[in-house]
């Protein structure tokens, strides 16, 4: 259940494992949140409204598109961004199967596919492709960013 909040309010956020006070309006979303009042700018403005995945972070487990989510919906709930990731396999993986280029869309990439292990360990290719769905690259990283998740399923990272 959300907390009545009007005008500007002081929430508590937990993010990468630390509670952060935060002035918001009702109106905030968590994206613009994250980078102008946390310093955290690891998930990327991109289409903001939902398209591109560049803003994509993890709550409660899940890739959310940030764009999408008001911050006020994020309170008592665990929010992961790209910096709070601390050299999780993923970001190896990226880095040795050249998931990346020019690296504007990497950080949300990075996080659906943090989910994607965590979730479905054992994902076959089918729902590889349908979790890699959500976010766009215009340089099309896709089979590097296909390899990437895949070394993690087979545990070779």
């Amino acid at each position: 259940m959300l907390a009545s909040i009007t005008g500007k309010s002081i929430i508590t956020l937990n993010v990468n494992g630390e509670n952060k006070e935060v002035a918001v309006k009702p109106s905030d979303i968590l994206l613009n949140t994250l980078r102008n009042e946390l310093g955290l700018s690891g998930a990327k403005p991109g289409c903001e409204n939902g398209d591109c995945g560049s803003c994509t972070v993890i709550v409660d487990g899940w890739p959310i598109k940030s764009c999408l989510m008001l911050t006020v919906e994020a309170i008592g709930k665990k929010i992961i961004t790209v910096e709070g990731l601390q050299n999780a396999p993923i970001q190896k993986a990226f880095v040795e199967n050249w998931g990346f280029q020019c690296g504007y869309c990497t950080s949300g990439f990075l996080m659906v596919c943090h989910a994607l292990a965590n979730i479905h360990p054992d994902a076959n290719d089918h729902v590889i492709e349908e979790w890699l769905q959500a976010n766009l690259c215009r340089c099309t990283g896709y089979e590097e960013i296909k390899n990437a998740i895949k070394s993690i399923m087979q545990g070779n990272i």
